[in-house]
């Protein structure tokens, strides 16, 4: 298996206030997402991934966050599997200090 890349919440937020446009994606459950995402993520849980795949695309590339980076880099290994970008957050939201959007 290839190894995940991963992107830091402070290098993240540097990309976001740079201007970046970036494909973020919310992977906590709702109750979760309640208290806070970042700022033009999109939310899909964990386990309706495998029913969305048809909003992924192959040429983007897609940043998974979650609430520590577990279940987002468990996202990443099933869909770099099939073919996709990915990048894992590590340290997930508990270790997010920019804005957040409720």
């Amino acid at each position: 298996m290839e190894d995940i890349e991963i992107i830091t919440p402070e290098e993240l937020n540097k990309k976001l206030e740079a201007g970046e446009k970036l494909e973020l994606i919310d992977v906590r459950e709702d109750e979760e997402v309640a208290q806070g995402m970042i700022p033009g993520a999109k939310h899909i849980r964990m386990g309706t991934i495998p029913e969305n795949l048809h909003q992924f695309d192959k040429d983007t590339e897609y940043i998974f966050i979650c609430r520590s980076g577990g279940r987002s880099h468990n996202v990443c290994y099933y869909l770099q599997d099939k073919g996709f970008k990915v990048r894992n957050m590590i340290g997930g939201m508990l270790e997010w200090t920019g804005e957040k959007q409720f």
